[in-house]
């Protein structure tokens, strides 16, 4: 039986927990694709889920991986052709199957996309999820409009700065947030106009109804969300998406008191539907020519997962973690 190297775990806990050993390579039935997997990103939910955080849906021992990019092994209903390039993310990936932290992985053809641009491996990896969530997040959500003020709360994460980048070749004013000074070139590099010190109250720092935002992206999560609030003018919207926070839950939260009057809460979590919607193609053209920025921050072996696992759990590594198997 053929094998092939996965980094599996079999109890929560830490990056220890996933362990790299040969499993037999799965087989894909009708409306299903085998993929080859080359690269593919690292995600915080991940983070949750090999924590025990992810509730009895998960079955383990388990392959993590909510994404994955490569090329086309197997395809029993001829939807793509071997070798093509693609790249899947969602739907259960990593929860409810054996997700990409492999060197082959199965998923239904239904959540695979074929890019045809190429890219280094490295950029391949780390924009499936990133984008579908930048881009769910922004138009899906938000409903961007060209001309609108964009804030970025958690403006050096992954999504944080494909959002700086997207919104900025939308015509948008973007600004992003940061708790680290140094990070300001890089957020401007990326597509911020204004760049804010995250001190925990950037509406105190706004001010003026003038200046506040027509849209906010709250990547940080429920420790900063109260705040992102107020910086949003009437008529506006926050759109929660991110838990960099590692905070799921309110101790106490009064709607009246929390949310101002006239600005509209919303959040993006992203499924399959939303990864199809995403135009990965146009986005990975714009890559290839320089108009959208991704910052990588590391990229890993699957045989150093733990340390990767490790470096996004200290979130250190000032962009997105990508495992080239």
């Amino acid at each position: 039986m053929a094998t092939m190297k996965a980094a599996v775990f079999y109890q929560p806990g830490g990056p220890e927990a996933l362990k790299v050993e040969q499993r037999p390579i799965p087989t894909p039935k009708l409306g299903q694709v085998l993929i080859q997997v080359k690269a593919f990103g690292l995600n915080r939910s991940e983070l949750f889920t090999r924590q025990g955080h992810s509730g009895s849906a998960v079955t383990l021992p388990r392959i993590l991986g909510i994404e994955a990019t490569g090329l086309v092994s197997q395809c029993p209903g001829n939807e793509f052709q071997n070798g093509q390039r693609v790249a899947t993310c969602m739907g259960g990936m990593g929860r409810l199957f054996d997700g990409g932290y492999a060197e082959y992985c199965v998923v239904p053809v239904k959540q695979v996309q074929a890019v045809t641009t190429e890219l280094p491996w490295e950029t391949m990896g780390a924009i499936p999820e990133m984008l579908q969530t930048s881009w769910g997040s922004l138009f899906k959500s938000l409903k961007l409009k060209k001309g609108d003020r964009l804030l970025v709360r958690g403006g050096t994460t992954s999504v944080g700065l494909a959002a700086a980048s997207i919104a900025h070749n939308h015509g948008c004013y973007v600004a992003g947030t940061t708790r680290r000074k140094d990070r300001e070139a890089m957020m401007k590099s990326a597509g911020c106009d204004e760049v804010f010190v995250d001190d925990g109250q950037i509406s105190k720092q706004i001010g003026q109804e003038k200046d506040k935002f027509d849209k906010v992206l709250e990547l940080v999560g429920t420790t900063s969300l109260l705040d992102s609030l107020q910086c949003g003018k009437e008529g506006g919207s926050v759109c929660m998406t991110g838990m960099v926070g590692n905070a799921w839950n309110f101790e106490k939260f009064s709607p009246m008191e929390s949310i101002p009057t006239a600005v509209n809460l919303t959040t993006y979590a992203g499924g399959p539907e939303d990864f199809m919607a995403t135009p990965l193609e146009e986005l990975a053209a714009q890559i290839k020519e320089g108009t959208l920025k991704v910052k990588i921050g590391k990229v890993f072996r699957l045989d150093e997962i733990v340390e990767a696992h490790r470096v996004m759990e200290e979130n250190t590594a000032g962009g997105k973690i990508v495992v080239l198997t």
